[in-house]
């Protein structure tokens, strides 16, 4: 009986065992490589350098995460619509792209804490007579597929009945360029990129601040992955601590770093 007991047991054990499937902490440490995809048509945050090489805030985070963990990094270009599925497909570990959290998205993926904030801000071509949002009206305006922009500009739009007109592109260069040969009157992005286009364009102004809430980014894994969103989690706070933070956000934008910390919530 005793053996019969034991027999059954450790069939149990086995049975059980196979069930049990290593976390993407464990993957990535066992792997020896760090999957992160990145946003690479976003400078100062993602974008090529003079040598064709991935740079900017969120590479180098992406980089310095992988430090922490004694292991290389895969950079992974994607585009704005492509984050959220590279998570869900498996095809990245973690997505370190500038990705505002919303209730709508964290019912497909996990969410950290923000680890960057930005604000929302229009480039318009010099022509387009564009000083505040409410000029936007009746006029062509543009952004990413997939960016909290185009989510914002459609639910302050609506307010306007049918005096919006709105034009989606893939990547944020095709918005840029699109205000640059005046096919749109205006682009939306962030603000920390808006200076540097409208710098890079002689026919492009930088145009109002949006009146949309700021935007926390926060990074992107599994959804059920609790360990490693944990994980995560206590990576941007050792970032913040140590000043790495500061240090990268000098480097790339310029200034002091804005503060994480949402009001009135506690990360």
């Amino acid at each position: 009986m005793l053996k019969k007991l034991l027999a059954a047991c450790a069939a149990i054990t086995i049975s059980t065992s196979t069930l049990v499937t290593a976390d993407t902490l464990d993957e990535v440490v066992n792997r020896g490589t760090l999957r992160c995809a990145v946003v690479l048509d976003f400078p100062p945050i993602g974008f090529w350098n003079e040598r064709n090489e991935p740079a900017g805030f969120d590479v180098e985070y992406c980089k310095d995460l992988a430090n922490s963990l004694n292991v290389k990094v895969e950079l992974i270009p994607a585009t704005w619509s492509e984050r959220l599925p590279l998570i869900v497909t498996g095809r990245a570990d973690v997505v370190i792209g500038s990705t505002s959290d919303s209730l709508e998205r964290a019912q497909t993926v996990g969410f950290t804490i923000p680890y960057a904030v930005f604000v929302s801000q229009a480039i318009v071509h010099k022509d387009s007579g564009i000083e505040t949002f409410e000029d936007m009206k009746g006029k062509t305006v543009a952004a990413g597929l997939g960016t909290v922009q185009e989510q914002w500009y459609e639910a302050y739009a609506n307010e306007w009945g049918s005096d919006w007109k709105y034009q989606g592109y893939q990547s944020e260069n095709e918005v840029f360029l699109a205000v640059q040969q005046g096919r749109v009157a205006a682009g939306m992005t962030g603000n920390i990129v808006a200076g540097p286009i409208a710098r890079q364009y002689s026919n492009i102004e930088l145009g109002p601040v949006l009146p949309f809430t700021a935007d926390y980014v926060s990074m992107a894994a599994p959804r059920k992955d609790v360990s490693w969103l944990n994980y995560l989690n206590l990576f941007i706070h050792q970032q913040v601590r140590t000043g790495r933070y500061q240090e990268l956000w000098e480097e790339f934008v310029g200034g002091e770093a804005p503060d994480l910390r949402t009001p009135g919530v506690y990360y």
